[in-house]
């Protein structure tokens, strides 16, 4: 007599759970549970303007996530994201502040930057063959440096809000009769339409798939591997420069120099909050997006509840232990 074993429960076979994902489910209710506990332990917290602060800061972390997403898929990583986003941005503003260049130009700069290096990071881990986090390690700091060479040290502001070139801002953010209107959600999720079809429904995003799932496999089967491997960087440095972008158009404070170190953290953990595998081979352009509101919620409330920047730090990264806890237990669940 044969008999068949069910493994899970009746939630987690329901048919609605396994279609949106056990996981989504999960990181959409703790976003709802952060929401719903900061504004219980700060009444400021609960303000039009702390939606808008939140919104602010998941911009440039959603860009930097969705192309980290692509890198941590193909079994790599990207950990100059951060620093070169800064980078970029200094390149972009500088040609606009000091050389008088127009707008356009110093927003087409920023993302060729991001380009650039991300052929730069491709070449490294799919031709030379050097581990990604060395990889993008080295990456991070010849950013970091090179944005303080661009600028000689100095700090760079792009047009304010006010001044006829400032148009750009209103891309993210619109102000009418004081009211902000935090437009940039918009082109947010546009974004993660897009790439979600890059992801799922091409062949770009089916082999980076593959090659993050088993190389070697991936190599035998007819992939170009080199060439799959390098468009994930080439995607990711893409989005690192949307993201200094994102960064100079939502914040009114200069560009500084030598900053943007640790922000590729909250873009990684973006990701595996929302489902993505540390081992590559799976991932979710939606959940990178749920992963990021977590992140951005717990930078934007744990100042209301009096918790300052070293306490944000612990807590962030025991969030970020439990999120990869989650991903070791699912990939021995399905080994």
């Amino acid at each position: 007599m044969q008999t068949t074993s069910k493994s899970g429960n009746a939630f987690t076979n329901n048919p609605i759970v396994k279609a949106i994902g056990l996981q989504r489910i999960v990181v959409v209710l703790a976003v709802i549970l952060e929401a719903v506990l900061f504004s219980i332990l700060s009444p400021a917290f609960r303000q039009y303007a702390t939606v808008v602060s939140i919104l602010d800061y998941s911009y440039y972390i959603s860009f930097m996530a969705i192309g980290v997403t692509f890198c941590l898929i193909s079994g790599g990583n990207d950990l100059s994201v951060g620093t070169g986003m800064i980078c970029y941005a200094l390149a972009g503003g500088f040609l606009v502040q000091q050389m008088h260049m127009p707008v356009w130009v110093g927003l087409i700069v920023t993302i060729a930057m991001g380009l650039i290096f991300g052929v730069i990071n491709g070449v490294m881990v799919a031709i030379m063959n050097l581990p990604p986090f060395i990889a993008t390690l080295c990456t991070m700091l010849i950013t970091r440096g090179f944005g303080s060479i661009i600028t000689g040290g100095m700090a760079v502001s792009w047009p304010s809000r006010s001044s006829p070139d400032g148009w750009f801002r209103s891309m993210f953010k619109i102000i009418n009769n004081g009211k902000i209107i935090p437009v940039g959600f918009l082109i947010v999720l546009l974004a993660i339409l897009i790439m979600s079809i890059v992801l799922n429904k091409t062949k770009v995003g089916r082999y980076i798939i593959a090659i993050g799932s088993n190389k070697e496999a991936a190599r035998l089967s007819g992939v170009n591997v080199i060439k799959y491997q390098m468009m994930a960087y080439i995607i990711s440095g893409f989005f690192a420069g949307l993201a200094g972008i994102a960064y100079a158009a939502t914040f009114s404070s200069s560009v500084a120099p030598g900053t943007g170190a640790g922000l590729e953290l909250d873009a990684i953990g973006g990701a595996i909050i929302g489902g993505t595998s540390m081992t590559g081979g799976s991932g979710s352009i939606i959940g990178t997006l749920l992963g990021v509101f977590v992140m951005s919620l717990l930078k934007t409330g744990l100042p209301y509840v009096g918790l300052q920047a070293n306490w944000q730090q612990i807590i962030t990264g025991i969030v970020l232990i439990v999120a990869i806890y989650i991903d070791v237990l699912k990939n021995k669940h399905t080994a």
